[in-house]
């Protein structure tokens, strides 16, 4: 059931014998990545049961977005044997926001490998105390620790580039500009795709980024980063400092905030890789 996966990880078994290496992938993009996986349990979990603890993700969205933002990572992560799904957080608070990502893990009745973007980081720190979450995958996403918010996590490195084009958007709702997008959001994708991230973004309730995470489930469960080298939104050095906080496994990737947009391919191999360890 599982060749697709256990070929792509078997492919990334020479790049993975020290903890600082370069990942290449079909898409043609390299980042540097801190595996810290010894190759011989890969090679046992492989070839030895062939077979995944966990075949199922949920995919978290962040802020101005929602969950078509993961639709060039989902078919995949399909083709790689693993089920995919998306949440559509309805942004209007954490708890919210960690009620709708529940609905979904508990649909698959069994466990599930969780992944967030952006302020979706910040509701998988929550929502991954699930007792079917058996790891949680960060891309370019908030990592708040225990009894802290999205604001105290950020609020004492340099604003993004990108903070400026945050703009009201009805009462207690903001959003970003088009030029936001454009510019300090989705940077390296062509403008025609960057205007329909524009189009279909969900504005966040401004109460959000207030709202404080009981319990850091990055704390208690294996835990994998994605940072994004050129994000305008959210600091890379924040991003950085956040997978050495919850030594995670870490890949540095030369893309805007959204690589599952413009690297899928880097995004959807991390992602399988990170569930085929579990």
């Amino acid at each position: 059931m599982f060749i697709g996966l256990a070929g792509a990880a078997r492919a990334l078994l020479p790049h993975l014998t020290s903890s600082e290496c370069v990942a290449h992938n079909n898409d043609g993009h390299r980042g540097h990545v801190n595996t810290g996986w010894p190759t011989q349990h890969i090679t046992s979990i492989i070839e030895g049961d062939n077979i995944m603890k966990v075949g199922t993700v949920v995919l978290v969205h962040g802020a101005f977005a929602d969950g078509s933002c993961w639709a060039k990572v989902i078919p995949l992560l399909t083709k790689q044997g693993l089920k995919a799904f998306a949440v559509q957080n309805p942004l209007s608070s954490l708890a919210d926001d960690v009620r709708a990502t529940h609905r979904v893990v508990e649909f698959q009745k069994g466990p599930v490998l969780m992944v967030g973007h952006s302020w979706g980081g910040a509701v998988i720190t929550e929502a991954g105390n699930h007792p079917e979450v058996k790891g949680l995958v960060y891309i370019a996403a908030g990592a708040p620790d225990s009894g802290q918010s999205f604001q105290d996590w950020w609020k004492d490195y340099k604003p993004a580039p990108g903070l400026p084009e945050i703009k009201p958007y009805g009462e207690g709702y903001v959003a970003l500009t088009r030029e936001g997008v454009r510019k300090h959001f989705v940077q390296d994708l062509p403008p025609d795709e960057a205007d329909i991230v524009f189009a279909t973004q969900g504005p966040l309730a401004v109460r959000c980024f207030g709202d404080k995470v009981s319990t850091a489930a990055w704390r208690s469960k294996p835990s994998w980063y994605m940072v994004a080298a050129h994000d305008e939104t959210i600091p890379p050095d924040v991003e950085r400092d956040s997978a050495k906080r919850m030594s995670g496994k870490t890949l540095v990737v030369e893309s805007s905030h959204v690589p599952m947009l413009s690297h899928p391919a880097t995004v959807a191999e991390f992602i399988a890789s990170a569930a085929a360890s579990l």
